[in-house]
Order: structure tokens, then sequence, then C-alpha cells
């Protein structure tokens, strides 16, 4: 429930701090005092749009904080889902708009996104107004009634998994099978680019060893040219490098025997001739392989335009690059010719994901049922002391595919006269009947769902005498189980309360502004008075907003 909400720069509130109760909260005040600005403050906490006209003094920020008691709830696993620290007690929720419209909200200090709050608000507090009403006529609000008097909570979570899984498989065999098909029409096309790939036999890194092939065999003569002279340098039969050496080997000998400065040259030398040996000898026996080779060069050449052409072709810049091509041509053509394996098993895991989906629909269908009865016999018991005596209730009840909510659409069928046969809601009930339907609803939902809070803003417009006074008792026995706060104009539903709070208006030199006061026993029955007599308050009022309040059912 909730305990204290502050309120801080907000529209005509400069600063409000209101506490909250359990059992049955009234609001009342004059037209315009500021009710719905609370509630307006009151829907940022519960994730609504902010609005930045709505911020009073544009050189500060907006600020409005809940205090919530959430004992009792099961919302541990909430907060630590959403890494928020977890109080056993008490959660404080806070909103923040700074002037250039910027929004933050926070759960126990902890910044969160909007939809995070959102999620918390809907197990907090519920508020319904008159443009609530609205929602009546929507099956898919129809829908959620039956499931939380049934208690689907858990099976429609299990059963969303088990469509979702079944709508990816059909997705995944619609999407393979439109591959396959075009395949199908693209496979001569892609056999010819195949065998046209494969026909060359093109290896890993090829393209790098034909130009250097290419180059050896262009520049044969210029490197046998070079390599006859490194020979002859080096072992020519005058003057070569290799004889002179072996001479500079042979005084250096001389001198290591007479003069200690020159010891190990001539070893250093001798090593150096060994290794210059070895070189001309390679050198010769590399000029013995170099042999002009035109039909080669031709075939390399023609090899490379091969490959240079399909690079162009295929917009590829190596062989390699080509060969993948070459991989994923070949694996589509093994898809074309497996197709009928591929998709058999993906219809057979259709069927399986859209066989679990089904029976989890056929339980929450069944369960829908059972709940469309109970609900109809609690809606009827509930509006017919409020001046709904003839009102007829059903739920129709028509079978669909698989869709997110399971095989049902549910349409609420009603009548409100004797001699009127059912019809959908939308087509049969004017706005009172439709508040006051509403109003039995959220009695009914409140009572099964368990919510910690529920707020009626001015639901019972339009009623008065009894209906008013079978109001505020629905109002003051859903206070029993859970925190009702009711804003109204009725005094038959303001003597209901347990608590009351009074909105009004004051005007300063330069501006009006809310506030909100907690009366006391004595001011809430001059408060139900005045509701009661007007302007024009008198003793016979004041007599009567006593009786009122000493009726309550609930003493």
């Amino acid at each position: 429930m909730i305990k204290q909400l502050h309120i801080s720069n907000y529209a005509l509130i400069d600063k409000l701090d209101i506490k909250f109760d359990d059992g049955l909260t009234i609001i009342t005040g004059e037209t315009g005092a500021g009710k719905s600005i609370i509630l307006g403050a009151l829907s940022l906490i519960l994730g609504e749009r902010a609005d930045s006209k709505a911020i009073r003094d544009a050189s500060v920020k907006t600020i409005v904080e809940a205090t919530f008691d959430i004992q009792g709830y099961g919302l541990e696993p909430f907060f630590n889902d959403n890494d928020i620290d977890w109080d056993a007690h008490e959660c404080l929720v806070r909103r923040e708009l700074a002037p250039n419209g910027r929004s933050r909200a926070f759960i126990n200090d902890t910044p969160v996104q909007l939809t995070v709050l959102r999620e918390l608000s809907t197990r907090l507090l519920d508020i319904h107004s008159q443009h609530s009403n609205m929602l009546l006529s929507r099956p898919a609000f129809q829908l959620s009634i039956l499931d939380n008097i049934a208690g689907n909570g858990q099976l429609l979570e299990k059963y969303k998994v088990a469509y979702r899984d079944y709508r990816q498989a059909a997705t995944q065999l619609n999407l393979t099978q439109s591959e396959i098909e075009k395949l199908r029409r693209d496979e001569d096309y892609i056999r010819f680019q195949l065998d046209e790939l494969q026909s060359l036999n093109f290896k890993p890194d090829e393209d790098a060893e034909l130009e250097a092939l290419q180059s050896k065999l262009s520049n044969i003569t210029e490197l046998k040219e070079s390599l006859w002279d490194v020979e002859n340098q080096l072992s020519g039969e005058e003057n070569s490098i290799l004889d002179r050496l072996s001479i500079v080997a042979q005084r250096l000998e001389d001198a290591e025997r007479n003069l200690s400065d020159v010891e190990g040259m001539p070893s250093r030398v001798r090593t150096s001739l060994i290794d210059l040996k070895d070189i001309a000898q390679t050198v010769a026996s590399i000029v013995d392989t170099l042999n002009d080779d035109p039909a080669e060069l031709d075939r390399v050449n023609d090899r490379l335009n091969s490959l240079y052409s399909l690079q162009r072709k295929h917009n590829v810049q190596d062989v390699n690059q080509l060969l993948e091509i070459q991989h994923d041509y070949e694996r589509q053509l093994s898809e074309i010719e497996h197709n009928d394996d591929i998709i058999n098993e993906l219809e057979a895991r259709v069927a399986a994901t859209r066989e679990v989906a089904s029976q989890l629909a056929i339980q929450l269908s069944a369960q829908r049922h059972q709940a469309a009865k109970r609900f109809g016999e609690e809606l009827l018991t509930l509006a017919m002391p409020l001046g709904l005596k003839n009102i007829a209730f059903d739920v129709e009840f028509t079978s669909t595919d698989l869709v997110e909510s399971g095989t049902d659409n549910v349409e609420f069928m009603m009548a409100f006269n004797k001699n009127q046969r059912p019809m959908p809601v939308k087509d049969t009930a004017s706005g009172g009947e439709i508040s006051r339907v509403m109003l039995c609803i959220k009695t009914i939902i409140a009572r099964h769902m368990q919510l910690p809070s529920i707020i009626f803003d001015e639901v019972d417009t339009g009623v008065s005498g009894d209906v008013a006074n079978m109001i505020g008792e629905m109002m003051l026995d859903i206070a029993s189980t859970i925190q009702v706060i009711a804003i109204t104009h009725l005094p038959q539903v303001a003597a209901n309360g347990d608590h009351h709070l009074r909105v009004f208006k004051t005007d300063t030199q330069d501006e009006t502004l809310t506030h909100v006061e907690t009366l006391g026993p004595e001011e809430h029955v001059m408060e139900i008075a005045r509701m009661l007599s007007g302007k024009d308050l008198n003793q016979a009022a004041i007599n009567n907003a006593k009786s009122l309040i000493n009726n309550k059912k609930r003493q």
C-alpha cells in the first residue's frame, strides 16, 4: 500500500506531503481544487509520460516521491532480477523532471528505466478513472479479466513461451522454404558458376605462386646472365674471387707463423672460402635448371588470366575469396539436393511446438470458461443493488487459431432491460451503466488479484441516492482487504471513509497554490455536510452528515 506521497514544483503544487493509511481514504474538494493534479503527479510514479509543462518553477526540477509498504507481496524476485536494493518492508519510488524535459526514475535510489518502473507499479497500485471505462469494450481487457479471475498468470506465461517457440519454428520453416524455392529457381545458374570454378581447380594461395612463377619465367634470360656472372666472378678460370682468397689465406698463414697480430685470420678466410665455394656450386646448379620454357610461361599466363577474369566477374580480390564463393555454391546445391530432409525436420519441429502450445491453450480456455461463469455470477450479485436490477450478462467465446493470448476471442455480452437481448458492451451500455459495471469489475478483480492499493477517481459520477450509498458500501467492503483511495463528489460515498483528505486552493498576491489537509472526525462531518448543502451550511445538513456516517456498515 502507498504510505506517503511527496510532490514538489508540480503544476499548482509548491510542496505537498500526503500521508495515507489502510482502509478507505476519501479525497474531496471543489472542482478545480487540484485533485486531478495530485493524480497527474502520482501517474509519474507509475511510469506515465512526463510533460515539462507541468513544471511550476522552471529554475528547479520537479520531484514526485512515494513510499510503499510492500510486505507480503512477493516482490523480492523482481528486485533481484533488476539489480535493485531489496527492503522487505518499504519501497521508495521517485521521479524527477528537469526543466529541459529530461526525466529520471528511481526505485530505492537505484536509477531504472521507465519500463521497469511501470512493471513494478502494476503490482503496487491501480488507478481507475472514468476514462478507464473505455477499456471494458476492448476484447483484450475482457480476456485479461478472465485470466486474472482464473489465476492464469503462470499458465499464460508458460503458454506464451510455447507460442513463441512455435512461431519461431514456423518462421524458420517459412524462411527456409522460401530460400530453397529461390535456390531451385537459381539452380541452373548456380551449377554453371560452380562448374566454371571447379573446372579450374584452384588451390588456396595459388595466385601468389602463379605470379611468382610468371615473374621468374618472364625474366629467365636476365636471371641466367646474372647468375652466370656470379659463378664466373666466384670461380672463373682467370683471377676469380676464390683464387684470390686462396692466395690471401696462404699469405696470412705465412705471416701468422711470425706475427701473432694476425693469429686466427687465416682460418676465418678459409671459412669464407668454404661458404663462397658452396654458393658458387649452388648458383651453378640453379643455372642448370633455368631453361627457357615459353609453353610453361603461356600456361601460367593463361591460368592467371582465367583467375583474374573470375575475380573481376565475382568482384573479389584473390583466389581464396573465389574458393569461398565456390564453397558457398557447393553448400547451396547441397541444400537443394537435401532440401526434403531439411524441410521434414523443420516441419516436425513446427508440429511438435504447435502441439505443446495447443495443449496449454486448451488448459487456458477451460479455465477461462470456468472463470467466466464465476465472474458472471459475482458481477450480477454486485451490480443489481447498484440500480442495475435487470442486468443480464454472458461471455461469448469464439475459437481462433493460435495467437499470443491463446485460442479464445471473448466478447462481454450485456443487457440492462428485461426486453433486451444481451449485446456487446459497447453497443448497449450508457455511461452511467458502464461506470457501475466497471466498479463491480474492479471490485471482483481486487478480490482475486489482491492488489495492495486501488484508487477510484470519480467513478461514481452520474449516480445518486441509494445507488450512491451502495457504491460507498462497495468501496468500504473492498477496503477491508486492500487499501482504497476514492476521489468523490458524493457525500454518500465520502461518509464511508475511514480517513478523509480535503484538497483546496489558496491565492497569494502572485499565484494560486493547491493544498491538502487531513480531516479529523468533526471536520469530516462538516465536509460531508458542506457536500450535502453546498454554500448554505445548516444544522440539518450537519445532522444528515452524522446520520450517513453513523450508518456506515463496517464499524
